[in-house]
């Protein structure tokens, strides 16, 4: 036996192939899923009463996910790395991946204070909502450190496919039903043209590790190039489809019409914080030897994003049910056509460039979330969610209509919102870097077009009601959506008195040199 021992040790590998696991890098993505988990088999034990505290155990669980973000703050590790190339890793906690999760998880959780009383109240399943929602969490939060394109379309996937779901969750609802069967075809078809994507990009480079996909690129043999420009342009149709990019943008209004309107929210933040991280990944890290391809096509999908949505928000009749949610949900389109300026702009000066994306990513996802929580409010006494059901809100609730009002002057980028105007200065100062003057002056038209319908929706918030209601109380405010709506209105004061807490990320590199 000492002998047929001797024997194998000399014929083994002296390398190990076991990969050690950075814990507590992953620990935020992990443990979100891990209350997922809990949710869905406590579900079975819990009696029909007891079911908010499932609820509560949700929220405490983004909660501490968010707070395990703060070890992870040097940004210098990563895990699941290749053997033969330690700098090729699977998952990186760099700083942009811990300002991505932030968002992600913060606004998770502000869904998760909405939903508490939104799940009794349009009598949705407890158990399947908590558990759908956190592995849409667990998704969105994967996506940023994912640094191999198998990785980000799973995590694409795993922040996808539970939001069909929740978008249908009311039961019985038709436009529920018909908008969750609209996001899922729709976005079934545009991952699988991504994934035609990936698989040229594979052929082309033999490799699905970001950071040598960048190299190979670079180097692709000449016959092999009309498929990597291929695989190239495909693989951002799936990101592109999660941004509400025109011409992807079809499923927005009908779906945040029949969500419920937590997951609205939670679709208008968090997904598009998702299709952005794709997208600043696969072209800036991944594709920069591409950059004559990409480059020119986002800008004009910038272009035409921002323009149809202001021009759809316009459109918008005060008296037309679900008209709010209609003007929000155009309203994102607009904004997203911001967020991909200096995306485009990154291919034509260098990729710090995506800094500013970050930063309006940060100030829009505040003053949206909070938006969508005073509508939440409002839904309870006047469910038809028409644009004129907020005139006259000052007279009734002061704290809210002054809260909505900040947050739509900041959507508009005007004074006491400063954030939303420092935001925007930085994504147009992005356009005029990179010398695409034309995307600037496109910006500024469409800037000026969006001041219309957010100042007349703010104006109405001040008027007289239309039909004085007797002198009563108005109903009172459940304390988790009071929460949601002081939680957003703080950060949105806070980021407006020091911008520089969100512009600095406009400023430095976000990934490591």
């Amino acid at each position: 036996m000492t002998a047929l021992h001797t024997a194998l040790a000399a014929t083994a590998p002296t390398a190990t192939y076991v990969q050690s696991v950075d814990w507590l890098a992953i620990t935020p993505v992990v443990l979100t899923a891990a209350v997922a988990l809990v949710v869905l088999v406590a579900d079975l034990f819990v009696p029909e009463g007891r079911k908010p505290l499932l609820g509560w155990v949700s929220v405490a669980g983004l909660a501490a996910a968010t707070a395990f973000l703060l070890p992870l703050r040097a940004g210098d590790r990563a895990t699941f790395c290749l053997i033969g190339d330690p700098g090729a890793c699977s998952y990186t906690a760099d700083h942009f991946t811990l300002v991505i999760q932030f968002l992600v998880l913060a606004g998770a959780l502000v869904t998760a204070l909405l939903s508490v009383t939104g799940i009794r109240d349009g009598r949705m399943p407890a158990g399947e909502y908590w558990f759908l929602l956190l592995s849409s969490a667990a998704g969105a939060a994967l996506l940023p450190a994912s640094r191999d394109l198998a990785t980000l379309i799973v995590a694409l996937e795993v922040a996808s496919l539970p939001a069909f779901a929740l978008v249908g969750m009311r039961r019985g609802d038709r436009l529920s039903s018909e908008a969750a069967l609209k996001f899922f075809l729709s976005s079934v078809t545009a991952t699988a043209v991504s994934l035609l994507g990936v698989s040229f990009v594979y052929a082309a480079t033999g490799s699905l590790h970001l950071s040598q996909v960048a190299v190979l690129l670079g180097n692709v043999p000449g016959q092999l190039d009309t498929l990597a420009m291929a695989g190239v342009a495909l693989t951002l149709v799936g990101f592109a489809f999660k941004t509400a990019a025109v011409p992807f943008h079809f499923w927005v209004p009908d779906t945040y019409v029949g969500a419920p309107l937590p997951i609205a929210g939670y679709l208008s933040v968090i997904g598009k914080a998702v299709g952005f991280t794709g997208l600043i990944l696969v072209t800036v890290v991944a594709f920069p030897a591409y950059a004559q391809i990409w480059g020119p096509a986002l800008a004009v999908l910038a272009a035409l994003t921002m323009t149809l949505g202001n021009a759809a928000a316009l459109r918008q009749s005060a008296d037309r049910p679900h008209g709010a949610v209609r003007l929000l949900a155009w309203s994102s389109v607009g904004q997203a056509g911001y967020l991909l300026v200096p995306i485009a702009a990154a291919a034509y000066s260098d990729r710090d460039q995506i800094g500013s994306t970050v930063a309006y990513a940060l100030m829009y996802a505040a003053v949206n979330l909070g938006a969508f929580a005073v509508a939440a409010l409002v839904a309870r006494t006047k469910p038809l969610h028409r644009i004129s059901d907020y005139r006259g809100l000052y007279a009734q609730r002061p704290a809210a209509a002054l809260a909505l009002a900040f947050f739509l002057l900041c959507l508009a980028g005007l004074p006491p919102g400063l954030i939303g105007l420092f935001a925007k200065v930085t994504v147009f100062r992005s356009a005029v870097d990179a010398g695409l003057g034309w995307l600037a002056v496109v910006m500024a038209v469409n800037v000026v077009i969006a001041l219309y319908y957010y100042l007349r929706w703010t104006a109405l918030l001040f008027r007289a009601p239309e039909h004085p209601a007797p002198d009563a109380a108005p109903a009172k405010t459940p304390w988790p959506v009071g929460a949601a709506i002081v939680v957003t209105a703080v950060v949105a004061v806070v980021l407006s008195g020091a911008p520089q807490l969100v512009l600095r990320f406009a400023a430095g590199s976000l990934f490591p040199l």
